[in-house]
């Protein structure tokens, strides 16, 4: 099943309820393809254990985006006044910030968590597979993973 969703990149971070006048780039997300969004459709994750897993899959996607290495054919950006500084990060410096977040978040959880918040959220490895993966006995990878986004969610101060 496909449940394509709009979604902005906006100085170098995914804007979920972008309202219509923000600027940034479009891009369109499958959100059923996410084993994290599968889980909370269940009911088996709740709000705060998801909004933590997609905070640490987007720092994910942006810190492994690659340079570019093909001409740009976007138009040149203005020059800045008066010495004003930049309105955001350039696409190499947000991709460093978000390979920072995402190392703080995976030391956030520790070392027994860390696996399978990387295989399920980064990786997009169902439970099972993650469980199999890990020779994790059967059902023992809902509780842990849930246990990581709760690490998760105190990382980020989530309410």
């Amino acid at each position: 099943m496909r449940e394509l969703v709009e979604r902005t990149i906006e100085d170098g971070h995914v804007v979920r309820h972008a309202p219509a006048r923000r600027s940034g780039r479009r891009v369109s997300v499958n959100d059923a393809e996410s084993p994290l969004a599968w889980l909370r459709a269940r009911r088996l994750v709740d709000a705060r254990q998801f909004e933590a897993g997609e905070r640490l899959r987007d720092d994910y996607e942006m810190a492994a985006l690659g340079p570019r290495v093909t001409m740009r054919w976007d138009a040149a950006p203005m020059a800045r006044r008066g010495g004003a500084p930049s309105a955001g990060l350039d696409p190499t410096e947000a991709q460093i910030a978000a390979k920072r977040r995402f190392d703080a978040a995976i030391a956030a959880a520790g070392r027994g968590l860390a696996d399978i918040l990387w295989r399920v959220i980064c990786a997009g490895e169902s439970v099972p597979v993650a469980e199999k993966a890990l020779a994790w006995p059967a059902r023992a990878g809902r509780l842990v993973l849930t246990l990581a986004l709760d690490r998760l969610a105190d990382h980020y101060r989530l309410p």
